[in-house]
Formats: C-alpha cells, structure tokens, sequence
C-alpha cells in the first residue's frame, strides 16, 4: 500500500513495542524516529537540559542504534511529512507537524504517582502535560485511538479525564505474554532482584540508602541482584549499592524481565517491571500497592501487537478492511543490539 505510517519512538521500551506492532503492519510504508520536540523545549534540548528525558541526546542515540541495527527506515523528526497515520509512544507534548495527523498512541507502562502536579494541569488546562510527568498520560485529546493495557487503565484514564470513547483496551507489547521470558540465558537463578528507577535523574525523591536496606531486609542473606534503569547514572548507584550492600550484584544492561523470570522476589521503586513479576506469579514489593497494580494488570495472551495494529488499520481503512485475528501472535523478545540473545555485561 502507498499509505505512509510515522512510528515516533522513544525509551527502548518504547521503541521495541513500536517495532513490534509495525511487524503487524508491513504491508504499509514505515519511517520511525527518536522522540523530539520543537520551540522552547528544543533550545532546552540543544543546551543538554533535558537529559534526563527521552529528549536527550543519550536516550535518543539509544534509541537511533537500536532502529539501525534493525535495518528500519529513519525519518528523523518526521521532517518527509504527509504521513497518513502516526503512532506516537507519548503525549505528554504532541510536536507541531503532526497535530493535524491522525493518530495513535500507545501506553508505554505504569505512569508517575499521581500527585498536586497532576491536579494543577487539570485545572489549568494551558499547563504543560510533561510539569506532571507520565501522570498526564492520555491527557492531550490530541489522537484518535489511545491503546492502553487493561480495563483497569481504560477505567484509570477516564477518571482522570481522557475521553473514554477513544481508550481501546489492546494489551501492551511488552508486558503482554509475560511467561515467554522464562526461556533465556540469564545464568543466575532463585535470588531476590531490586529494580530501581530513576527518581532522581527526573527530579523525584529517593532514599536510596533506605530502599537498598529495604532489599537487603527482604534479602534475608539470600543472593541479592539489582538491576539498574536505563536512564540512571549506573557509576553512582552502582557505587552506592556496594557501600551498602558489598556482596550485591548490579547489572546496568541487560533484559530486566528475563531477570525477573528467574528470580524467587522482586522488589521495584515506580518500575513498570513490577507487572511482569506480577504476571510471573513472583514475590513483589512495590512502592505502590498492589491491589491497585493487580487492577491495572496489563493484559496478557500474546496479542498486542497485533490488537494495536488492528486499531491502526480500521483508522487506515474502516472496519471492514480488518484482516482475521492470527490463533497466536506472540511478541518477539527484542534484544537492544539486534543480535540474536541477549548481552549481559556481567560484572
């Protein structure tokens, strides 16, 4: 087809979920790119201000490798324009070139706590969305169709204000069929795994003296791993855990899930890795509480990716165009480099 489809990208989560659902959709013309912003934000940008964003340059040549290790069309900052859909992994800001566009957006994970910031862009409408954080997610009304994880999202979204009528409940990509990251090569097994996050790389409190004897507490004497966010500053965590925990091992890279596959507890701060533990039937500790979580569990059944596709496709070209849903549809585990398994950086 001639149709023409901009998948903008972001963190690697963001990005491999949009790759998967774009594998539902070759039979059209896809460009992908970085996330990017214009106006003020972008001289923000251009002064290194906003690191610790998706906008930044780390997380954006992040994502850059990741798109041309795969061999995928790049059309940076959509800059070809005339496209007849984009697929956007956020719309805490919808850039200028595509606001007339129709689009489609995509739940990425579980969101910042709601708090006063949040409240204060719902209340004052020319606010910012990004002043909350991911807390505003869905907030624009600027897309169509808004895929989301689960009825509990569905009915957590509307609450907050997005337009219910365009919230379809499609799974995500990368926390739907969680069992399949018990197969792997992840050598160690039956220890307590600590996701962190990175609070502090975007502004937000943490102790991260108490959360790590919080996990030593839990550990028990038990062999105790840490998994650290792509978008800390691993040399300072990874100094700090072993000031406080000498014997802990920390990975900076590597697949968290296929970590949490064998783990026997998971310990998380505001990590979206706690639902594949929840769905792995694991031991969770969370800052937030999880029979909330358990509402919001993502969807699970291997067909996301797919479900996502198929919203893009009656948007293309109506409901009677939409092909059979496939007995099985999978996600691929997509490895950061593109190489076949997995590097785990062991230390």
């Amino acid at each position: 087809m001639n149709r023409r489809i901009l998948f903008i990208c972001g963190s690697i989560n963001q990005t491999t979920q949009m790759h998967q659902i774009a594998g539902h959709l070759c039979d059209y013309n896809q460009f992908f790119t970085p996330y990017y912003t214009d106006g003020f934000l972008e001289l923000l940008r251009r002064g290194r201000l906003l690191e610790f964003t998706i906008l930044g340059d780390k997380l954006r040549e992040r994502c850059s490798r990741y798109l041309e290790s795969h061999n995928l069309p790049i059309d940076g900052r959509g800059g070809r324009g005339g496209y007849d859909l984009v697929v956007t992994c956020s719309d805490l800001l919808v850039q200028k070139n595509i606001r007339t566009s129709r689009i489609v957006l995509v739940q990425e994970g579980i969101l910042d706590p709601a708090g006063r910031a949040l409240e204060l862009c719902k209340r004052f409408p020319a606010l910012p969305l990004w002043l909350a954080g991911t807390a505003t997610t869905g907030l624009s009304g600027h897309y169509e169709r808004f895929c989301v994880a689960s009825e509990g999202y569905r009915d957590y979204f509307a609450s907050h204000g997005a337009p219910k009528d365009r919230i379809v409940v499609t799974g995500i990509p990368n926390f739907d069929e969680c069992e399949r990251y018990r197969t792997n090569r992840f050598p160690h097994r039956h220890f307590v795994l600590v996701c962190t996050s990175d609070a502090r790389e975007t502004f937000k409190g943490d102790d991260r003296r108490g959360f790590i004897s919080r996990a030593l507490a839990i550990a028990a004497g038990r062999l105790l791993i840490f998994k650290l966010h792509p978008n800390e500053n691993a040399a300072r965590a990874t100094r700090e855990i072993h000031r406080h925990a000498p014997s802990a091992l920390v990975f900076a890279r590597g697949s968290a899930e296929e970590m949490i596959a064998n783990c026997d507890v998971l310990v998380t701060q505001y990590s979206s890795t706690v639902f594949v533990g929840l769905a792995l039937g694991k031991e969770v500790h969370s800052y937030f509480d999880l029979e909330t979580l358990k509402r919001l569990m993502p969807m699970q059944g291997g067909r996301a990716a797919f479900a996502i596709a198929r919203v893009c496709r009656e948007i293309l070209e109506g409901q009677a165009a939409l092909p059979k849903e496939p007995a099985r549809s999978l996600p691929q585990p997509l490895a950061e480099s593109g190489a076949p398994g997995l590097e785990w950086g062991l230390p």
